[in-house]
């Protein structure tokens, strides 16, 4: 295999003489999606949040937030696959300074994810494969946003409430079956009592700005026609339910897997199928 350059989504190169062997990856839907292309045999390492069948028997190293470095090390890896909203900033660093290729993504919108994926498969040397090129394929065929025909309010945290925008993969997916995000434009304030309408906002400093803090009044005046309640990374219980359908008793009130909403990649190319039949009018 001729020298493979490619470029991560933190805009580092990273280069490949060769079609990685060993791979360790801190993302469960990065593993998915190495399940996906074929390469399973070449996990080595994973968190303990990649439960898949196919790895069960994979050795772990932690999990997304407190990844084992040294564990890392050990397996002597060829590819460290990680996301820089699902791993910490020290163990990237830690594992680069270490002279271990780390691929970093973002995707936020379906696209990337799937963009993400082909990227991976051109880093295993199976971009050419048919199974890979049908797969990618079906994926790009899928992702371009529908007609909104319904608007919904996701809370992805009950105390203190907490939703995300459009700039996020989730409410991407939501758009690419046809449904708003009702908090599409809301940045994140800083600090919680400027979310909360006590306290002016202030500069964000470069911190994330995606997943503001809300109220359950700023989601009444949103008026959204369904509320949609993913599973992670908060597990919503019947008495937070309870709640928002008391706040808001003429929404729909619809449970869906966090995955279905947040795994990039591979998995979405069939989430988006069960998300739209979930989710119909």
């Amino acid at each position: 295999m001729p020298t493979l350059e490619v470029i991560d989504d933190l805009g580092r190169r990273l280069r490949f003489g060769q079609s990685p062997q060993r791979i360790v990856s801190l993302v469960p839907s990065d593993t998915h999606s190495v399940i996906a292309l074929g390469a399973a045999d070449r996990i080595v390492g994973r968190t303990t949040y990649c439960e898949s069948h196919e790895v069960a028997s994979v050795p772990t190293v932690g999990g997304t937030k407190d990844v084992d470095i040294a564990a890392v090390i050990a397996l002597s890896p060829q590819l460290v696959i990680a996301n820089k909203e699902e791993n910490t900033r020290v163990a990237l660093e830690a594992l680069a300074e270490a002279r271990i290729p780390v691929l970093v993504s973002l995707p936020r919108r379906v696209e990337h994810g799937i963009a993400h994926l082909a990227r991976l498969a051109r880093i295993l040397g199976l971009a050419e494969s048919p199974t890979t090129r049908a797969l990618i394929q079906r994926g790009y065929h899928l992702a371009g946003a529908k007609t909104t025909s319904r608007s919904a309010f996701i809370p992805i945290w009950m105390d203190p409430l907490m939703t995300m925008n459009a700039d996020t993969f989730g409410s991407d997916v939501l758009a690419q079956i046809g449904i708003a995000n009702v908090f599409g434009d809301r940045l994140r304030l800083y600090p919680l009592a400027a979310d909360l309408g006590k306290e002016a906002p202030r500069d964000a400093a470069g911190r994330d700005e995606r997943y503001p803090r809300v109220t359950l009044d700023e989601v009444r005046g949103r008026n959204p026609d369904l509320v949609i309640l993913p599973d992670e990374p908060h597990a919503f219980s019947a008495e937070d339910e309870a709640v928002l359908r008391g706040a808001l008793p003429s929404a729909q009130v619809v449970r869906v897997s966090g995955k279905d909403l947040f795994w990039y990649g591979a998995w979405t190319i069939d989430a988006l199928d069960r998300l739209a039949a979930q989710l119909a009018d």
